[in-house]
This record gives structure tokens, C-alpha cells and sequence, in this order.
């Protein structure tokens, strides 16, 4: 199926179901491909595994609980389960599962000391996605 084809359907499809797509997003009013952009966009786009990481790392730093986590531990620098169970009012059962997806996905380190186990940002990186995700959300 080629570019004009799937467009065709996208719009008979959304004319059957009632929906006027117009209304919902600006689009072309004719078909034009540029192709100088295709090739670029294609050749420059990682592949599928990088894709399906990328989207499995949003998946998990999409979740609630995990992102007030990582937050908390941006402001502290590091915390023990006590002390996120209590900032977040969870149990450190919930607390902990969510520590185990973040340290699987590299964003979050730990260190023991004695009986207690401190967690931080895995690393800068970690910060800046933070940062640069606080900033779009409050853009104006």
C-alpha cells in the first residue's frame, strides 16, 4: 500500500465513522511527497530494537508513582524506602517495586549502608531528562 492509498482509506475510513479529520488536525489539502526528506528522516531514524527501547524507557518513566520517585530523589539527592514511603504516602512494598523497574531500567543507583539502602539518580542523564521534561510541560 503506498503513501496516497493509505491516506485514501485514513480519510473514506473517518468519513464512514462520522469524523471530519480537518476539524481535528490541520492536513494537506493535495498529496506531495518529498522524497529529499524521506530519504533523510529514513536514513537518520534509529532502528526498530532502538525505537522499541525508546518506548519502553517513556513507558517507564511515564508511570506516576515512579516519576514523583525519581523527583523526590532529585531534590534529596538520595533516600532510603522509609523515606520515599513517606514522601509518597505508599507502602515500601509499593515503594520498592517501583525502585526495582527504575535500577532494571538504569535510572537509579543504590548503595547499602548497614541495614539501610539509599537510592539516587543513576545518573546525569537521568537529571537532564527530568529537566528538560519539567520545562515542556510548563511551557506558555
Amino acid at each position: 500500500m503506498n503513501i496516497k492509498s493509505v491516506i485514501l482509506y485514513m480519510n473514506i475510513y473517518s468519513y464512514i465513522k462520522g469524523d471530519n479529520m480537518k476539524d481535528k488536525i490541520e492536513i494537506c489539502q493535495t498529496i506531495e511527497i518529498h522524497n529529499d526528506i524521506i530519504k533523510k528522516v529514513r536514513k537518520n531514524t534509529p532502528d526498530d530494537d532502538n525505537l522499541n527501547k525508546l518506548a519502553d524507557f517513556f513507558k517507564i518513566v511515564g508511570d506516576r508513582t515512579r516519576i514523583k520517585i525519581l523527583y523526590a530523589l532529585l531534590q534529596a539527592g538520595e533516600m532510603c524506602v522509609c523515606d520515599l514511603s513517606a514522601v509518597l504516602e505508599k507502602s515500601q512494598s509499593a515503594i520498592s517495586h517501583q525502585l526495582r523497574v527504575l535500577r532494571q531500567a538504569n535510572l537509579v543507583k543504590y548503595r547499602k549502608e548497614g541495614k539501610v539502602v539509599y537510592y539516587s539518580l543513576n545518573d546525569e542523564h537521568v537529571k537532564l531528562i527530568l529537566d528538560v521534561g519539567y520545562s515542556h510541560v510548563n511551557e506558555e
